[in-house]
This record gives structure tokens, C-alpha cells and sequence, in this order.
């Protein structure tokens, strides 16, 4: 029997905000909020709760809170401000430019490209079934206006997190926070480099078709048409990231960067060579 969800964005977040898990609770601490801003589930400049309550909603203490915010700090994408009003805010970080977003890519093989998004298709696949089994019709507004914003967004960047936004509230739609915090890891993995295939218009509008019948499938709960097409989406999109890859000069290739930041090495711990 289906299920009602009040709003797949507060379930979404909400995954935000559930405990980490118990080791390396700082590491973990610092990509979940990471992940989180990187994908725009947090927005530019909104205030994070208040330690207390934020260490109480990560099921951490606020010592290794502090020291989670202060690593985000470093990287850029928490500011703090002292005083009234004050408090830890959201800084949105930069998409590196196209070139530099080339190099990433250079780091992956074709192989691993396509192990990736293997991954991806059976997350969103599964997501979008469980959500056609459990959501209501008037569940998926927040995904309608998600469409809505992937339809008119002007540039690749915006494109990108919004398209990865979509996948992760799908996920939110399923009930599921295991299948929601998945989706939100694998989006900051491979998100920033879809602005290198969502910069076509009318790709874009394919994408948005795409999401599109994902949604149709879902209200109709017309479960096995929901996985299927969700699995299309992410198929045709790994398709793409990969002719990008292959169409590389082989001088293009070379070790993905290490800034400290967020061009390090995959989190998944891979290891990543040329095609």
C-alpha cells in the first residue's frame, strides 16, 4: 500500500541531518555537510543549526562538530560570523572551469566510467520504483518544481547540481535514507563533471524529457517503467561523460589533481588511469 510523504526536498535534507555513522565520525562529518553543499541540498548562505543542535541531529559531540566545521571552513564552503545573528552560514563553492574539469575526467578510465554509472542506474532504478510503490500523486510536487528548474536553467553548472538534486529527492521519494545519503555521495562524485555534457541545450531538454516521463511513471505507479526509465536517464548521461572521455587527446590525460580540497582522489578509493 502506498505510503504518504509530506515533501521528498525535507527528506532529502532531513538525510542531511541523520547520526554518522560511529567511525571516523570527523571524516564522515565533513562529507556528509559537504556532499550536502556541493549539491545545493543546503543553500548559498543559509545558517546551519546551531552546534548543539547540529552535534545532536549528527549524533556526534560538539568537540568533533567543531572540528568537522572548522575543516569546512578551511575548504571554503562554511563561513562564521561572531555576534548577534551570527553563526555557521553556507558558502557555495565554484565549479572549476571547463578545462580543469577535463583533467578530473582525464583521471577516470572508460571502465571506471562505466562501473559508475552501473551504480548510479541501479540506485536512481531502484529509487524510482520504491517511489512509484510509496508516494501518493501530490508527493511529487518538490520534483516537478525540480524539473521545472533543470528546464530553465541558463548555464551547465546550475544544470549539473540540479540535475544531481533530482536523483537525490527521487531517492528521498522511495522512503529510503540509506538509498537518499547513496545518491547524494555518488552526485558530488560525478555531478560537477555533467557540465561537461549539460551545456547543450537541447541535450538539456532531452534530460529534461527524460526526468520528465521518470515522474509520469511514478504518479501512475507503473513501477517497473519507473526503473527503467530512471535507469535510461543515468545510462544516457554516462553514455555522453564517456564520449566526452574517449574524444580526449591523449595529452589531455594525466593524474587527477591534488589540492586538498575537493579534487583529491575518489572517495571510493579506486584507482584511476587512462582508457
Amino acid at each position: 500500500m502506498k505510503q504518504y510523504v509530506n515533501n521528498n526536498a525535507e527528506g532529502a535534507r532531513r538525510a542531511v541531518f541523520t547520526p554518522v555513522d560511529n567511525r571516523a565520525r570527523v571524516d564522515t562529518v565533513i562529507r556528509r555537510l559537504s556532499d550536502a553543499i556541493e549539491l545545493g541540498l543546503l543553500a548559498d548562505g543559509e545558517q546551519l543549526p546551531g552546534e548543539m543542535e547540529l552535534a545532536g541531529q549528527l549524533g556526534v559531540s560538539t568537540v568533533t562538530l567543531r572540528e568537522a566545521l572548522m575543516a569546512l571552513r578551511q575548504q571554503g564552503l562554511v563561513t562564521t560570523r561572531r555576534g548577534r545573528g551570527g553563526g555557521s552560514f553556507v558558502s557555495l563553492p565554484e565549479v572549476p572551469g571547463e578545462e580543469r574539469l577535463k583533467v578530473r575526467l582525464a583521471g577516470w578510465s572508460t571502465e571506471e566510467l562505466r562501473d559508475l554509472g552501473d551504480h548510479w542506474a541501479a540506485l536512481s532504478g531502484a529509487a524510482a520504483q520504491l517511489a512509484a510503490e510509496r508516494t501518493e500523486p501530490g508527493d511529487l510536487q518538490q520534483l516537478r518544481r525540480t524539473l521545472d528548474e533543470l528546464a530553465s536553467a541558463e548555464d551547465a553548472a546550475a544544470r549539473s547540481r540540479v540535475y544531481g538534486r533530482f536523483h537525490v529527492e527521487l531517492a528521498a521519494a522511495a522512503q529510503s535514507a540509506r538509498l537518499t545519503r547513496e545518491q547524494v555521495a555518488l552526485q558530488t562524485e560525478v555531478g560537477a563533471l555533467l557540465c561537461l555534457v549539460l551545456g547543450d541545450d537541447a541535450y538539456r531538454e532531452e534530460v529534461a524529457d527524460r526526468h520528465r516521463s521518470v515522474i509520469s511513471a511514478v504518479q501512475d505507479g507503473a513501477h517497473a517503467s519507473a526503473r527503467a526509465l530512471a535507469e535510461r536517464c543515468v545510462q544516457a548521461s554516462t553514455a555522453r561523460l564517456i564520449a566526452v572521455r574517449l574524444a580526449m587527446p591523449r595529452a589531455a590525460s594525466g593524474p587527477r589533481p591534488l589540492e586538498g580540497t575537493h579534487e583529491q582522489e575518489p572517495r571510493s578509493g579506486r584507482r584511476h588511469g587512462d582508457a
